[in-house]
């Protein structure tokens, strides 16, 4: 099949027939999709491999489907790299893992599968022909079956990226369900990478040791404020030296949570900085996130799964189901108390003309239109100043507001409080009756401390019945008093992903707007506190779509 790229007229039948796919973030020509699984740079190259069904529209026979990219935004849809076929290994799906860079510059997927008797069992596949820049096909191994032992065997999965200790030992983490009903991350050791073996010691069992929850998707890396600080390939032997993060994907609640603390490989241990895991990724629809390291730029990248919120007779319709969020990078913050994400620069390419608008004062009730760039495919940065001095004014916070999500929602961007709710109104029609807004709020603790929360309402997102229109929110590590609050905006047809405080809490929310798609799409700057904040700055570019390409015809499966 030659190849076959996205041409001007196909945008615009897709714009018309399509007005929920995306311009810019990455999602195959069809079918369903989900986890981000074993991303990578390799000679040259990017390779995203992802859960897939290439079937239809819903979840089922479940594949890896792989990806490549020179640039992290273009892509070339290659194939399938690996399809369920072994009734030992994986003839009930194959399912999440990751693809780890071992010494002489060989490469290895590990992964779950889903045998004949659906025991869930960790597989390993290699290249055919590393010398394909594509590394279109891969052979599976029988021999590196990692025994469950006292492991509920229906509930073992999704290996980490492998790292390699000082005493050359390879190291990966699996999350188990233990027949005590107890979920945990266990590690298993090998020192070839085919034949492993469950080690006697648990550095993160320690933090779950109570838990029931599903547990998966575990993901495990250093980390630290500069973006090179996030290698973990074995030739790195100064990567322990950094803090690390334990990141794990809780099913029930699609929630994306992590721990920071030290790690030693000589003991192994991981001496967490907290017993809970009170930090997440990503405070709204984003799951089953990967990172990976890029040797190319020097810096540590992550992905999540964004999926749907429609229904499945929804997706059928349209023929598609989830993609994946624009890649980020992550660091330790300054403060060394968290992550913080950033959209990677490439993004920068896409961008059309700038708008800008200075030093605006928004009054109360203040509705201010931005105009110039397409708001249905835009990239927003804002910062907002107030006034120090009638800070005291603050609402009070109340000591009950310990859930920032059930505190945005009930006091949701139509709300009127004194600091806030204010920030911007997405995906708007010129009318307002449809409206996403990503809105701050400021509380009191007392004359010297305050509390500010970021909130991603979609209340009002749509006019269409029966979608979830859940409204989202996060406390902020920011002090009003000595920095700006700001805010990053991507806007994708309908995925808004918001990075609040430079990146130290981000929102992802994905809305259905029935007036507001395409060109009738309205961007809005906004404020319903009684008291005035000022836009000291904000640039807003239109973004151009990304190129997607297939290469070459998915073989029927």
């Amino acid at each position: 099949m030659a190849e076959m790229g996205v041409g001007i007229e196909d945008v615009v039948e897709l714009e018309q027939q399509q007005p929920y796919r995306t311009g810019y973030h990455f999602q195959p020509p069809n079918n369903w999709m989900n986890d981000p699984n074993g991303p990578m740079y390799y000679k040259g190259v990017y390779h995203l491999f992802y859960q897939y069904n290439p079937r239809g529209p819903i979840w089922g026979n479940i594949a890896w489907a792989h990806s490549i990219s020179y640039n992290l935004i273009d892509w070339d849809h290659v194939d399938i790299a690996l399809s369920p076929t072994d009734p030992e290994l994986d003839i009930n799906g194959c399912f999440s893992g990751s693809t780890t860079l071992l010494q002489d510059d060989k490469l290895a997927i590990l992964y779950t599968g889903k045998n004949c008797r659906n025991h869930q069992v960790q597989n390993l596949a290699t290249p055919v022909n590393l010398s394909d820049p594509f590394l279109r096909e891969w052979t599976k191994s029988s021999l590196n079956h990692m025994t469950p032992n006292d492991i509920d065997p229906t509930k073992f999965r999704d290996p980490t990226t492998a790292w390699l200790g000082p005493d050359n030992m390879w190291r990966t983490a699996i999350g188990a369900k233990m027949v005590t009903g107890k979920w945990v991350p266990l590690l298993y050791t090998s020192s070839d990478f085919k034949h492993w073996t469950r080690s006697t010691k648990t550095p993160f069992g320690l933090l779950l040791e109570n838990n029931e929850l599903v547990l998966e998707c575990v993901d495990f890396f250093p980390v630290g404020i500069n973006s090179s600080d996030g290698d973990n390939r074995y030739s790195n032997k100064d990567q322990y030296k950094n803090k690390f993060a334990l990141k794990v994907s809780f099913q029930h609640n699609e929630r994306e949570c992590y721990v920071l603390g030290q790690y030693s490989p000589e003991k192994e241990e991981f001496k967490a900085e907290s017993s809970d895991f009170n930090f997440r990724i990503d405070y709204g629809k984003f799951y089953a996130s990967k990172s990976f390291y890029d040797p190319e730029k020097k810096r540590r990248v992550i992905w999540g799964w964004i999926m749907e919120s429609e229904s499945r007779a929804d997706d059928i319709k349209k023929g598609w189901s989830g993609l994946m969020s624009f890649p980020r990078t992550i660091v330790l913050s300054k403060s060394g108390k968290q992550l913080v994400q950033w959209p990677i620069k490439e993004i920068e390419k896409l961008r059309g003309e700038e708008v800008s608008v200075h030093n605006k004062e928004l009054y109360f009730g203040s509705i201010f239109e931005i105009s110039g760039i397409t708001p249905s495919q835009a990239d927003v940065e804002v910062s907002f100043q107030i006034d120090v001095d009638e800070l005291r004014e603050a609402e009070p916070m109340d000591p009950s507001w310990v859930d920032p999500q059930v505190l945005c929602d009930e006091k949701n961007a139509s709300v009127k409080g004194i600091f806030g709710p204010f920030g911007l109104k997405v995906l708007a029609s010129e009318d307002l009756s449809e409206q996403t807004s990503i809105f701050f709020r400021i509380f009191k603790i007392n004359d010297n401390e305050y509390k500010v929360v970021i909130g991603s309402d979609q209340s009002r997102s749509s006019l269409r019945d029966g979608l979830n229109k859940t409204t989202y929110g996060a406390f902020l590590d920011l002090d009003p008093r000595l920095e700006k609050i700001t805010l990053r905006t991507l806007i994708d047809h309908s995925i808004v992903e918001s990075f609040g405080g430079e990146g130290r809490s981000c929102i992802t929310a994905r809305v259905y707007p029935k007036l507001a798609i395409n060109k009738a799409a309205h961007l809005y700057a906004f404020n319903y506190g009684t008291k005035s904040v000022k836009i000291f700055n904000l640039k807003a570019w239109s973004v151009n779509n990304a190129q997607f390409v297939t290469r070459r015809e998915e073989r029927n499966h």
